[in-house]
């Protein structure tokens, strides 16, 4: 038990501030994701103000993917070096910055420098955060916790949706301020949050802690080489690419369900409501991720191909609820002059009263469940394959492959959209256009099942290194 300087007992504080650090990084690394979800409902209001098309809007939505994933890079690899509480305090702020500023664009080139500006600093709360995380929790809980590190991003970007959709129906710019002033809050709340140690949650350096030693090893130029040569690495990093196609496409569901309630007669904006609020209800599946990786760390313990083949058969599973998803009708009673209140009580009240609504709810459960046993079953790979002073710039790689995805997928998608409508009316041009980016998901669960075949040598090869580097600590590091 620990003594302070009097005799008196530390671990409570101590404690205390852990599972406040935890809370901070895990909870607070959804915000980047709440921006990134603020502008898709709000595509058709922000293209009539700013005088472009659809198209144009998504396709800044995209760019910002592309640079947030370029610029995590740098972030990665300086936090893998230096302090990361420090990055991540600028970053937030400078996201923040970036997003207030958007509410006041009046041009597209503004609007486009703006969200830029916003995505540099995103790049850091992703990046960084994860090499805290990884650092925070040992190797046997890392599905778990890893599972709420990506819930709590699904929960942002769900919660971009949703106000994004409620809170800029009338307004485009409301969302932007207040999610600005949030991000403020955030960078604050960085602060008093603990200064986790690398390598804290190995077992293998649990004796080099303890004997108030630290792990002093940090990235440097050439591991960049052997990093990239790591086989478990390649096919975790190539997935994203794949994988980022499809659910880069998916940032259109809530117009594909506005294009639905429109077709029903609602006006544009009621149908942003209807929209939006479906995409919410119907991506609750993805809580469910908490299961994908209580099941990864539990078949993980059993063979160290556990985590790779359960997001294989995750994404290749979720293939046909996806698809049942985005066939089925749009089924709603509520006049299309209806206030919000009116038509969020309809939209409720549809999912238990219409079959089809009630399918489409099954459905949507089904497919995200399937589908977001991917994500913390990803980042528990990343840390178990991977050296501490590495897992930053690894996830970083990785994240920018899917940033390359999801700017494709985001894009390619809205394009492919606006050809099918010259021979497929609304809605079902987005219907089909989303059916066909399911088929990115097919080479990606084939990848994750190659990467279950590489990790268990590439396990071994880290924990015999830290091995090695845990019986020679007072030797210089390498």
């Amino acid at each position: 038990m620990l003594l302070d300087a009097h005799g008196q007992h530390t671990w409570k504080p101590r404690r205390l501030r852990r599972t406040y650090t935890v809370v901070v990084f895990v909870v607070l690394s959804s915000l980047d994701n709440v921006a990134i979800g603020l502008v898709p409902p709000l595509y058709s209001p922000i293209s009539d103000y700013l005088n472009v098309s659809e198209g144009a809007v998504s396709l800044v939505t995209a760019a910002g993917y592309l640079l947030a994933a370029a610029s995590a890079v740098g972030w990665a690899y300086a936090g893998d070096r230096s302090d990361r509480r420090r990055l991540l305090t600028v970053g937030t702020l400078l996201w923040a910055i970036g997003t207030g500023a958007t509410a006041l664009a009046d041009s597209f080139p503004t609007f486009l420098l703006t969200q830029l500006t916003a995505a540099v600093g995103l790049g850091a709360v992703g990046s960084v955060g994860f090499s805290v995380v990884s650092d925070l929790i040992s190797p046997r809980r890392r599905g778990l916790i890893m599972s709420l590190f990506g819930l709590s991003q699904g929960v942002g970007t769900l919660a971009g949706t949703l106000s994004g959709g409620l809170l800029g129906a009338h307004d485009w710019r409301r969302p932007f301020v207040v999610l600005a002033a949030v991000g403020v809050v955030a960078a604050v709340a960085y602060v008093p949050s603990e200064a986790v140690s690398r390598g804290g949650s190995e077992p293998v350096l649990a004796a080099v802690f303890a004997g108030g030693g630290n792990y002093e090893h940090r990235i440097a130029p050439a591991d960049l080489h052997s990093i990239v040569r790591r086989r478990s690495n390649v096919w975790l990093i190539l997935q994203g690419v794949t994988a980022q196609l499809t659910f880069g496409s998916l940032v259109w569901l809530p117009r594909l369900f506005q294009a639905k309630a429109e077709s029903q007669g609602f006006p544009q904006a009621s149908a942003i409501v209807v929209g939006t609020l479906f995409a919410t209800i119907f991506q609750l599946g993805g809580i469910l991720s908490i299961v994908g990786g209580l099941i990864g760390d539990r078949l993980q313990r059993r063979t160290a191909r556990g985590r790779a083949l359960v997001s294989a058969a995750g994404i290749l599973a979720g293939i046909p609820f996806y698809v049942t998803l985005f066939v089925l009708p749009l089924r709603i009673d509520a006049p299309g002059t209806a206030d919000t209140a009116t038509i969020t009580t309809a939209v409720l009240r549809s999912v238990v009263s219409e079959p089809a609504m009630a399918a489409s709810f099954l459905a949507a459960l089904l497919a995200l469940a399937l589908t977001s046993a991917n994500a913390p079953n990803w980042f528990a790979l990343i840390a178990d394959v991977n050296l501490p002073e590495h897992r930053g710039t690894v996830y970083s790689i990785g994240n920018l492959a899917n940033g390359l995805g999801r700017a494709a997928g985001n894009g390619l998608v809205g394009v492919t959209f606006t050809a099918l409508a010259r021979s497929v009316p609304a809605p079902w041009n987005f219907a089909v256009g989303l059916v066909a980016f399911q088929l990115f998901f097919v080479p990606t669960g084939i990848m994750y099942y190659a990467a279950s075949r590489s990790a268990p040598s590439d396990i071994a090869d880290v924990h015999s290194t830290l091995q090695a580097r845990a019986g020679g600590i007072g030797a210089k590091p390498a």
